[in-house]
C-alpha cells in the first residue's frame, strides 16, 4: 500500500490527529465540499440541488462503530427523519439511504443490527424508496452479507457493497449478480492485510474490471462506485459488450468528487448517483478520502493554508 495512503489512513483512528484537525482553522470551509452539513435539513438542501442537476443521491449518515445501543438507536431515528423528509418534498423517486452497520449496532450484537436495519427498510418502503447497506472493512464482511440475506428475503431490491480489493470478493459478486439484486462495487478505502486484500493499485483495477464483467453479465442491477476515468472508460465498454442499455445500470460517485464528469455522464444519458454524506461524525470519512486520492489531499492542504 502506497505509505501516504497508510500514514493517513492511520491518522482516521487518532483521537488527537482529529482534535487537531477539527480545530484548525479553515476546516470546516473544506469538510463542506465533501460532507453535506451536519442535520437533516442541511443534507436534503444539498440533495434538491444535485437532483435539479439531473443526478440521483444516496444519503449517508455518518457516525460508524458506535458502542452503546442508545447511539445505535439514535441513528435508526435520523434515518427515519430523513426519509420522512424525502418523503415529504417529494425526492424519493430518486434519492435512496446508504446505511453502514456498526452505526446500528453490529459492533454490539448482529441481532440488534439487523433488527434496526429491517426498521429502516420498512420505513424506506414506506416512502416508495430503497436501502443500500455499505461495507466496512474486512473483518465486518460476512456479519454484513449475512443480513443483507436476512433483509432480501423481504425486500429484494436492498442493495449490497462490495469491495474489489478484497481477494474473496470475485466469490461474493458470484453469489449475488442475481435477479433483483443491487451491488454497488467500490475499489475499498479501508487499510487491509495483504493476506485479505489486493494493495498494488494495478492489481486492485484488474480485479474491479474482473468483479465488473460478472456483474454485467449477471441478472442483477451493478452500481459502478469510481470516479477513475479509465476505469469510466472501460465499464463503457463492457455494458456495450452486454448488451446493457442505459437505466440497467449506474456509475456513483462521491459528494464533492468531480462533479464535472457526474454532469457529464448524466448529460448523455447514464444514470448518475452521488453519495451524499452527511452528520456530525465527519472525520473518519474525510480522511479515507483524502487516502483515496492524492488530488483530495492536495486540495485539503491549499484550502487550510489559504484560509489559515
Amino acid at each position: 500500500m502506497n505509505p501516504l495512503r497508510s500514514l493517513i489512513l492511520a491518522a482516521a483512528g487518532s483521537d488527537a490527529v482529529r482534535r487537531l484537525v477539527a480545530t484548525t482553522p479553515g476546516t470546516a470551509g473544506v469538510v463542506e465540499r465533501f460532507v453535506a452539513g451536519n442535520t437533516v435539513a442541511d443534507a436534503v438542501t444539498r440533495v434538491n440541488r444535485l437532483v435539479d442537476d439531473g443526478l440521483s443521491v444516496t444519503l449517508d449518515h455518518l457516525g460508524e462503530d458506535v458502542t452503546e445501543p442508545r447511539h445505535a438507536e439514535q441513528s435508526v431515528q435520523t434515518y427515519l427523519s430523513l426519509l420522512d423528509r424525502l418523503y415529504a418534498e417529494g425526492l424519493t423517486a430518486r434519492v435512496e439511504a446508504s446505511v453502514k452497520l456498526s452505526a446500528l449496532g453490529l459492533r454490539l450484537d448482529e441481532r440488534l443490527a439487523l433488527d434496526n436495519a429491517y426498521r429502516v427498510c420498512a420505513a424506506a418502503e414506506q416512502c416508495g424508496t430503497t436501502v443500500t447497506i455499505d461495507m466496512e472493512n474486512h473483518t465486518t464482511t460476512d456479519a454484513t452479507l449475512r443480513v443483507l440475506a436476512e433483509l432480501r428475503h423481504t425486500w429484494p431490491w436492498v442493495g449490497g457493497v462490495l469491495q474489489a480489493y478484497l481477494r474473496r470478493t470475485e466469490d461474493d459478486v458470484r453469489e449475488l449478480a442475481v435477479a433483483d439484486s443491487r451491488v454497488r462495487l467500490c475499489k475499498g478505502a479501508y487499510a487491509e492485510p495483504d493476506e485479505v486484500a489486493f494493495t498494488r493499485g494495478h492489481e486492485v483495477d484488474l480485479a474491479y474490471v474482473r468483479c465488473a464483467n460478472l456483474l454485467l453479465a449477471g441478472d442483477g442491477y451493478p452500481m459502478f462506485a469510481t470516479h477513475d476515468p479509465r476505469l469510466i472508460a472501460i465499464l463503457a465498454e463492457r455494458a456495450r459488450w452486454y448488451g446493457r442499455k442505459q437505466g440497467s445500470y449506474e456509475y456513483q460517485m462521491l459528494y464533492g468528487v468531480r462533479p464535472d464528469e457526474q454532469r457529464r455522464l448524466a448529460a448523455e444519458g447514464e444514470t448518475v448517483r452521488i453519495y451524499v454524506p452527511f452528520g456530525e461524525n465527519w472525520y473518519a470519512y474525510l480522511m479515507r478520502r483524502l487516502a483515496e486520492r492524492p488530488a483530495n489531499l492536495l486540495f485539503f492542504l491549499r484550502a487550510l493554508a489559504s484560509r489559515s
